[in-house]
């Protein structure tokens, strides 16, 4: 049985135990096993699979992703301990702007992998707290490239002017602080670059990581350096309309033939996504509590909205969804329907831009029917301001395998 099928079978056993309406987050564990497997088993030699907890830091998520992953990349203390309480060993990458001296610190004490060094300023902090401590720790240099040769999405953040990583043009002073004598516990490693979210053209993202190990060719040379590690980041998209999505076994088969690959040697790449891994196998499910005609336009009412699924309104796109049909009406009178319209989907909360869909065009929706938005398992849940209003939140279910 797949996921869609599970879920809706679940709606109607919902309603069967609460008369309340329906709001809850489905999050298929067991899919998300299945697609890593099939992710790494085209992966080549020399690269490894980080996931990026920022996209969805569910505990059962990175406990189903622990034996399958590298590591997990974390961008704050918070996220850094919750990893760190459910592996003490587990390889964590560290990155992010801004880091304070305690999220140093404790990076340095719990034996992250690498540190991605975001500024001179914050790698002169490491190394003063790395001393501090006789702590020894690996850093990667996040680098924000001069060139507009990268792809065009959605979110950048390299190849411009922007608060993430070093200006290339900065890497010698790096390098140079790195090799001052008073530094005897930071030691350099590689670079890393994150560059782009949600790219969709897996040919574009191979040229754009060639790109990346011919700059680092360069660099190697220049500043007289040993790469052991380039991480190219994540980046690799989701579509969320009918736009092809990301061609993963393209990108890999693609990687494997090109030069820049063949020519790493014992350096290792690696990837840190977190849509692509999760993206597919989170569900929002909420009810219908109210429809109503303002004009010559419909509006469906959810129990649930922005507050806990701000995606669409973040991305200012329509959030894929089918409608599941259910029987529950309880009321003396007739149940509010409209049939063959097109009707705006919004939330419970006092704001206009409280929508997940525009004008969806619908055989048919009656009140009491549930929605079920698709592609709802990175930055949904986690980036949405959930108690605006104060609001219930909704509930928590998890499909594992044999359930």
């Amino acid at each position: 049985m797949n996921s869609h099928s599970q879920i809706k079978q679940w709606i109607h056993w919902w309603h069967n135990q609460s008369e309340k309406p329906i709001c809850a987050y489905v999050y298929d564990l067991e899919g998300i096993r299945s697609h890593v497997k099939n992710m790494l088993s085209t992966m080549p030699k020399q690269t490894s699979l980080f996931y990026a907890i920022k996209a969805n830091p569910d505990k059962k998520i990175i406990e189903a992703l622990l034996p399958l992953v590298k590591g997990f990349e974390v961008a704050s203390i918070g996220e850094l301990l919750l990893v760190r309480k459910i592996s003490e060993s587990v390889p964590i990458l560290f990155g992010g702007p801004g880091k304070k001296d305690d999220e140093l610190e404790m990076a340095i004490r719990t034996n992250v992998a690498y540190i991605h060094v975001e500024s001179l300023l914050e790698l002169r902090k490491i190394i003063l707290l790395a001393k501090s401590w006789s702590r020894h720790i690996r850093i990667l240099l996040r680098i924000n490239l001069r060139t507009n040769t990268l792809p065009q999405t959605k979110i950048s953040m390299g190849g411009k002017p922007s608060q993430f990583g070093l200006d290339e043009a900065f890497i010698e002073e790096a390098i140079a602080i790195l090799r001052e004598s008073d530094n005897q516990y930071v030691h350099f490693s590689g670079f890393h670059f994150h560059s782009l979210s949600n790219n969709l053209q897996a040919e574009l993202h191979v040229e754009m990581i060639q790109f990346y190990l011919q700059k680092v060719e360069k660099w190697k040379r220049s500043y007289g350096i040993d790469v052991q590690v380039v991480n190219a980041g994540g980046g690799f998209g989701v579509s969320y309309d009918d736009k092809p999505g990301f061609d993963w076994q393209l990108f890999t088969s693609l990687l494997a033939e090109s030069e820049g690959l063949r020519a790493l040697g014992e350096t290792q790449l690696f990837f840190e996504p977190g849509r692509f891994i999760v993206a597919d196998y989170g569900f929002y499910v909420a009810e219908v509590v109210d429809i109503k005609q303002s004009q010559d336009e419909f509006f469906a009412v959810l129990r649930g909205g922005t507050h806990h699924n701000r995606l669409p309104a973040s991305w200012e796109h329509n959030h894929p969804f089918c409608v599941v049909p259910t029987t529950r009406w309880p009321y003396p009178f007739q149940r509010t329907e409209i049939n063959n319209a097109k009707v705006t989907i919004v939330g419970e909360l006092c704001t206009p831009k409280d929508r997940l869909h525009t004008d969806a065009e619908l055989e048919q929706l009656r009140v009491g029917d549930v929605l079920l938005f698709e592609k709802s398992g990175a930055y949904c849940w986690t980036i949405s301001h959930h108690d605006f209003l104060g609001h219930p939140h909704p509930k928590f279910y998890y499909i594992t395998e044999g359930n």
